[in-house]
């Protein structure tokens, strides 16, 4: 498919999604980075308790968490 053509179908609202090789692709910004924090126990008992309650695991509780709290400071 030529890219005028491509243009076309998506300029049109058409799903293009079948001639989009997404293998690769990738949300800059998005990348992950390793980090050490270290936590009081009583704070990791609270994590991991949580954590079993809502059945995901500790890293996801964290990072939805620090994710609302900066979502909140980014747009007040």
């Amino acid at each position: 498919m030529k890219a005028e053509e491509f243009d076309a179908k998506f300029d049109n609202g058409e799903d293009i999604t079948e001639f989009i090789d997404l293998s690769n692709a990738h949300r800059p910004g998005y990348e992950q980075k390793r980090v050490n924090i270290d936590f009081p126990i009583w704070m990791i008992e609270a994590l991991e308790h949580e954590a079993k309650r809502l059945g995901v695991t500790s890293d996801s509780i964290i990072k939805l968490w620090l994710a609302e709290r900066l979502d909140k400071i980014i747009t007040d």
